[in-house]
């Protein structure tokens, strides 16, 4: 799991070693986990802009995409569509498409 390091506001930071120290987390990184996974699946739009960046940017696929965003793989081109976003397809040359092959001999 990937690392991430954050600078908060005193009173967040007081309620969060609060909460743990409570008994309600864990520890600071389930707090903070627990505070993102509720803003994400209260704020949809936020989850769906996020995913939506991630695949324009080449660093999520189509199918990661989706869950990310919370719909299935076939909604999801409809999706990235409405926002103006090119879906990509297959292999874009034969690079690609040999590293696919190689995938899917491991699989």
């Amino acid at each position: 799991m990937p690392r991430t390091t954050s600078t908060l506001p005193d009173d967040l930071h007081q309620l969060i070693e609060g909460s743990v120290d409570a008994g309600i987390f864990e520890n600071k990184s389930d707090a903070i986990r627990h505070a993102l996974r509720d803003y994400f699946a209260e704020n949809e739009n936020a989850r769906l802009a996020a995913a939506i960046h991630l695949y324009d940017t080449d660093q999520v696929s189509l199918g990661k995409a989706a869950r990310l965003a919370g719909v299935s793989r076939f909604d999801m081109p409809a999706l990235l569509r409405e926002h103006g976003v090119e879906v990509k397809l297959g292999p874009e040359d034969m690079e690609d498409a040999k590293r696919e092959i190689d995938v899917a001999r491991d699989l």
